[in-house]
C-alpha cells in the first residue's frame, strides 16, 4: 500500500524549525479569541452560552484535520448565529431545552448537506467566487471586523442591531442623549493593544505579538481596575472583562427531536448549508490569498460537513470557517492546519484550569487586536492595483463590499459573484469580427487586421470586390448571436457585391446550438444572394458540434480549410468571372493577372 498518497500536503512543513512552536502559539491565541467570540454568538443564536466554546473544540479540529486549508480556523460565527436564530425562532423559544434539540438537529443534517456537496464534487461551484468580488467581500468583513469590534473597544453597549448604519444611529442617539459615552478606560486598553500589536508586528514579527500585546492589555486592564477600586479613579475608567465562564467539555448527545419533525427540518437546513459553505470558501479563498495556499473546494466541503456532524453529536450548533480567528491564526504565524487543533484542544483546559485567569482579559484588549486584523485584511495596496487595471472590475470589487457591510455575508458573497459573472457575459457576449487584408501589394506581405488601422501605417491593399475576409475573436453562443448576426447583416448591407464570405475561425472557441443556427442562417443569407459561406481552421470541437446539430452537412466539408493558400485558390474560381474580369486590383495570386504584376499569397 503507499502510504505517501495518504500524506497531507502540509506533513513536509513539519519538518521545518519552528513550526510546531509557531503552531502552539498560533492556536493558544486563536482559542483566547475564540472564548468572548463563542460566548457571544451562542448568546446571538438563542443558546446558552456554553455552546458557542462546544462549537469551538470538535468541529474545530475535525475541520482542520479534515479540509484544505492550513490557515482557517472552524467555529461559530456572527452570521450563522443570526441565521440559526432567525430559522428556529418560531418553531421554538429562544434557549428553550426544545430549541437547543433543534439547532443540534439542525446542525447535523447541515453536516450531512456539506458533506454530500463534497462527495459529489460539487466544489466546483467556488471557482465562481472571482478575485474581483473576493477582495471586495475580504475588505467589507475586514470593515466589520473592525465595527463589531468598536463598542468594547470604546466601552459602549454592543447590544445594537449588528448592521452599521443601525448601530450608528443607537450610539449617536445615546450620546446626544447623554446616555452613554465612549469609557477612557476601554480606550486606552485597546490603544495599548492595538499599537504594541501593530508595532511588534512590524518591527518583530517572529515574535507571537498578537499574544504579547493581549497579556499587556489585560495587565493594564488590571491596574486601572485596581485604582477605580480604590478610589484613585473614576467609575469610567472601569474596563469590562469576560467574566465567569462555563465548562467547555463537549458532551456526547444525540438530538432529542421527534422522527415526524426531521423532514420539516431539511427546508432549513438547505438554507443554512448555503450560509456555511459560502462563508467558509470565501474565507478560505480570502486566507488562502494572503498565504499563497492553493484551496481543494471539494475537500474542504467534506471538511465542513464532517466538522458540523461531529457538532451535532458533541453539543455544538452550526460552525464554519471564522474570518475573525483565521485571520489572526494566519497573523500569529501558524503554518499548519495543527494550529487549529492546538486551538480546539486548548479551549477545554484554559476554561478548566485558567477560569479565573481567563475571567480578567478585557473585552476591550480582545477587540484592539480584532482591529489589527481588520486593518491588516483591507489591502489598500490591492485596490489601487485594480484602480489601474480595470475601472470595471473596481467598480464590481467595490458594490461587493458596499453588500458585505449592509447584507449578509453569504449574500454579499453572491452579489460579487453575480457581478462579475454579468461582467463576463457581458465582455463575451460582444466577440470581435474584424476584416482582413494585406499589408502591401509587393512581397513579403501578410495578413492585417483592417479595421482601426492607424493613419500612419503603410497603406493596405484594398479588399476584393467579392471576398470578404473576416477574422473571428471569440466564442459564438446564445448570448452573442445578437451581436453577430447584426454585424453580418451589416456587412452584406454595406457591400453586397462581396457575396462570399471567409472566416477565420482559429480563435473562435466554442459554439453552441445557438451559435450554429446563426451560421446556418448566415449561410442561407449568402447563398440565397448567389454567394456562399467558407472557415479557415475551425477548431475540432467546433466542427463536432456542426456535425451534431447538422450544419456541416448543409456547409460541406469542402467549405472548410486548413490552409489559407488553399482556401484562397478554391474560392476564387468560385467567384464570377466577370466580376474578377472587371475588378483593377488582382489582390489574390490566382486572380487574372497582368504581365509582370505577379502576387504572391500568405501562406
Amino acid at each position: 500500500m503507499n502510504f505517501a498518497s495518504f500524506t497531507p500536503a502540509w506533513w513536509p512543513r513539519l519538518r521545518q524549525p519552528g513550526t510546531l512552536r509557531a503552531d502552539a502559539l498560533a492556536g493558544l491565541l486563536s482559542a483566547l479569541l475564540v472564548l468572548p467570540q463563542g460566548i457571544a454568538f451562542a448568546t446571538l443564536a438563542g443558546l446558552p452560552p456554553q455552546y458557542g466554546l462546544y462549537s469551538a473544540v470538535l468541529p474545530c479540529i475535525v475541520a482542520a484535520l479534515a479540509g484544505s486549508s492550513w490557515h482557517v480556523v472552524t467555529g461559530p460565527t456572527n452570521a450563522n448565529s443570526l441565521a440559526l436564530a432567525a430559522m428556529l425562532a418560531p418553531l421554538a423559544l429562544r434557549g428553550s431545552p426544545g430549541y437547543v434539540e433543534l439547532a443540534l438537529a439542525l446542525t447535523l443534517l447541515v453536516g450531512a448537506l456539506q458533506f454530500a456537496t463534497g462527495a459529489l464534487r460539487l466544489g466546483a461551484i467556488a471557482h465562481f467566487i472571482s478575485p474581483t468580488a473576493l477582495l471586495g467581500f475580504a475588505s467589507g468583513a475586514a470593515l466589520l471586523i473592525v465595527w463589531h469590534a468598536l463598542p468594547d473597544a470604546l466601552g459602549l453597549p454592543a447590544d445594537a442591531l449588528h448592521q452599521p448604519l443601525a448601530t450608528v444611529q443607537a450610539w449617536t442617539g445615546a450620546v446626544a442623549d447623554g446616555h452613554t459615552s465612549p469609557a477612557p478606560g476601554a480606550l486606552v486598553v485597546s490603544g495599548l493593544t492595538l499599537a504594541l500589536a501593530a508595532g511588534l508586528r512590524r518591527w518583530r514579527p517572529r515574535w507571537p505579538f498578537m499574544l504579547i500585546a493581549l497579556v499587556a492589555g489585560t495587565a493594564l486592564g488590571a491596574l486601572l481596575q485596581a485604582a477605580v477600586d480604590r478610589g484613585a479613579l473614576g467609575a469610567a475608567w472601569a474596563v469590562a472583562v469576560l467574566g465567569p465562564l462555563p465548562s467547555a467539555l463537549p458532551p456526547l448527545h444525540w438530538p432529542q427531536v421527534p422522527p415526524a419533525r426531521w423532514p420539516d427540518l431539511l427546508g432549513l437546513a438547505a438554507a443554512l448549508t448555503v450560509v456555511a459553505l459560502a462563508q467558509s470558501i470565501a474565507i478560505a479563498k480570502a486566507v488562502a490569498e494572503k498565504s499563497g495556499q492553493r484551496i481543494d473546494a471539494n475537500r474542504e466541503f467534506l471538511g465542513q460537513g464532517l466538522a458540523n456532524l461531529v457538532g451535532g453529536v458533541s453539543g455544538a450548533y452550526v460552525a464554519c470557517g471564522s474570518l475573525n480567528r483565521s485571520l489572526p491564526n494566519l497573523e500569529a504565524g501558524a503554518r499548519t492546519p495543527l494550529a487549529a487543533v492546538f486551538s480546539g484542544l486548548a479551549v477545554v483546559p484554559l476554561v478548566a484550569f485558567s477560569a479565573p485567569l481567563l475571567a480578567r482579559i478585557p473585552l476591550a484588549a480582545v477587540a484592539g487586536l480584532l482591529m489589527l486584523v481588520g486593518w491588516t485584511l483591507l489591502a489598500p495596496a490591492s485596490w489601487r492595483q485594480l484602480a489601474r487595471a480595470s475601472r470595471a472590475e473596481w467598480t464590481i470589487a467595490a458594490l461587493t463590499l458596499v453588500a458585505t457591510l449592509v447584507m449578509r455575508l453569504e449574500l454579499a458573497v453572491l452579489v460579487g459573484s453575480a457581478l462579475s459573472l454579468g461582467a463576463y457575459l457581458q465582455r463575451t457576449a460582444r466577440p470581435s469580427l474584424r476584416s482582413m487584408g494585406f499589408d502591401r501589394p509587393s512581397p513579403p506581405r501578410h495578413f492585417v487586421v483592417l479595421d482601426g488601422r492607424p493613419a500612419g501605417d503603410s497603406p493596405t491593399l484594398p479588399e476584393c470586390p467579392q471576398l470578404k475576409l473576416l477574422r473571428m475573436e471569440g466564442s459564438v453562443y446564445f448570448g452573442a448571436t445578437a451581436h453577430v448576426s447584426d454585424h453580418l447583416q451589416a456587412l452584406r448591407d454595406s457591400a453586397p457585391a462581396q457575396r462570399h464570405l471567409l472566416v477565420m475561425a482559429k480563435s473562435m472557441n466554442f459554439v453552441d446550438v445557438a451559435g450554429s443556427a446563426m451560421w446556418r442562417q448566415e449561410l442561407r443569407a449568402r447563398r440565397a444572394q448567389g454567394g456562399d459561406l467558407y472557415f479557415h481552421r475551425p477548431r475540432p470541437d467546433v466542427v463536432a458540434q456542426w456535425r451534431r446539430d447538422g450544419l456541416l452537412a448543409e456547409l460541406g466539408e469542402d467549405h472548410l480549410f486548413q490552409n489559407k493558400a488553399q482556401a484562397l485558390a478554391t474560392i476564387v474560381h468560385r467567384l464570377q468571372p466577370e466580376g474578377c474580369a472587371a475588378c483593377p486590383h488582382r489582390v489574390f495570386t490566382d486572380c487574372d493577372q497582368r504581365p509582370g504584376a505577379a502576387l504572391h499569397p500568405v501562406v
